[in-house]
């Protein structure tokens, strides 16, 4: 197959469906236990992250929302002094916290607050117990995967400096995933540390000899603050399916000298799993047609994947932004397909209902409005929130597009009579 290395790129810039930067909070927040998130924002934003965390507030999360009143909208009140005093509490209430995050949000980007100044001011009055950190997830020109990258990127320049040759894996994984990635790694004698660290004590060092390894496709920013702290990227496809693991583990392995008898020894066994269980649920997924509609910027990744793990024919790949460097090992694995950078939705969703895919990877605002007009459609928003990197986990990512496909089977095959041609398709709920 020829790859999308030197593929042409529609650009659009229009219209787009997007979800708010906030919600990596859910899952950030799970990764470091001894962290906090302070929104500064309104109640919108206080009860998406209720709702989306499926957490009631009295259960007393690590994440909590400063609302932005009518008075501090209007510039009738001084929200640094508030700010600084609703910190205060929070942390004399919370004296577990190690490390505070102040989330700006759409509200308040709004105002002009500067909570980069704010977060200085109150870093120096709370370090070192507790470091004091800002980034924006702010969703008016973001995906939701960036409140991740914008978190990440915060975080580098506080860390310690080292000329020690080190090696950082970046990315938010679940820890079960995060353990078997290191354990992958310890087999062929490499030590790794990760960004973000579980404990605030953890956390890595970086330096002129720090090599890192990126975990997500959505790392841009972070990986430019690692670039420019003096750290060198091993490139290579993410690992999603046997195949990127692989060549992800190969590529860390090349760096570190690792020769092919002891980097077989370690995969051997586990690529073996991930292909067999793979093709188990490739039979669904086989000659299927599918596109995706931008939403996370893993969608190169999860479509290289598909095509060459489970014989699916990308369509159209879309995107929200397509680095061209962190994305190049994928697109040279990526079979001839339309690639769409940013959107213009009404015009990508003429091309989708012309294309008539028998899948399509969308949004929540879209699934069910698509699934009403006959097409099937998979949350893309659950490709985000479930464990799918690395050997295990490979299954597991490829049972998530085969589901809604096979869901679609039985509820028309219990609605076809007997001896009659077929019916007219009942309309299903998105999954």
């Amino acid at each position: 197959m020829t790859g999308c290395a030197q593929a042409p790129v529609l650009r659009e810039r229009g219209q787009h469906e997007v979800f708010c930067g906030l919600t990596g909070i859910v899952w950030l927040h799970r990764k470091m236990p001894d962290a906090f998130f302070l929104v500064v924002g309104s109640r919108t934003c206080a009860h998406l992250l209720q709702s989306a965390a499926g957490v009631m507030i009295f259960a007393e999360p690590r994440f909590a929302t400063a609302i932005l009143e009518e008075g501090d909208l209007a510039g009738l009140k001084d929200a640094n002094e508030e700010l600084d005093r609703t910190v205060a509490q929070l942390l004399e209430r919370r004296p577990d916290v190690r490390r505070l995050f102040l989330v700006g949000s759409c509200p308040s980007e709004v105002i002009k607050l500067d909570l980069a100044r704010a977060a200085e001011r109150l870093n120096a009055a709370h370090a070192p117990h507790t470091a004091v950190l800002n980034y924006s997830g702010s969703g008016i020109e973001t995906t939701f995967t960036q409140g991740e990258d914008a978190c990440l990127a915060a975080m580098v320049p506080a860390l310690e400096r080292t000329d020690d040759a080190n090696l950082v894996l970046v990315g938010a994984l679940p820890d079960v995933v995060e353990d078997q990635a290191l354990a992958l790694l310890s087999a062929m004698g490499i030590a790794a540390q990760v960004l973000p660290a579980r404990r605030a004590g953890e956390a890595p060092r970086v330096g002129p000899n720090t090599r890192y390894a990126l975990l997500q496709p959505f790392l841009g920013d972070t990986a430019a603050a690692l670039d420019r702290a003096g750290a060198t990227r091993i490139a290579a496809p993410f690992p999603f399916g046997e195949e990127g693991t692989t060549a992800w583990l190969r590529a860390v392995a090349d760096a570190h000298g690792v020769d092919d008898a002891t980097f077989a020894r370690a995969t051997d066994a586990p690529r073996a799993r991930a292909r067999k269980a793979v093709s188990t649920v490739a039979e669904t997924l086989s000659g299927k047609r599918i596109s995706f509609l931008p939403d996370s910027q893993m969608e190169p990744s999860l479509a290289r994947f598909l095509a060459r793990e489970c014989g699916m024919e990308p369509v159209e790949v879309g995107t929200p932004y397509l680095h061209s460097a962190i994305m190049a090992e994928e697109l040279a694995l990526l079979p001839e397909c339309r690639l769409s950078e940013g959107q213009d939705v009404e015009r990508q969703l003429d091309r989708l209902r012309a294309d008539a895919p028998d899948l399509t990877v969308c949004g929540l605002g879209l699934a069910n409005p698509l699934e009403a007009e006959g097409l099937t459609t998979k949350w893309a928003i659950e490709l985000v929130f479930t464990p799918v990197h690395f050997y295990e986990q490979a299954a597991d990512l490829a049972a998530l597009f085969a589901r809604p496909l096979r869901r679609k089977g039985l509820l028309l095959g219990s609605n076809t009579p007997r001896g009659s041609g077929g019916v007219k398709p009942p309309v299903l709920a998105a999954e």
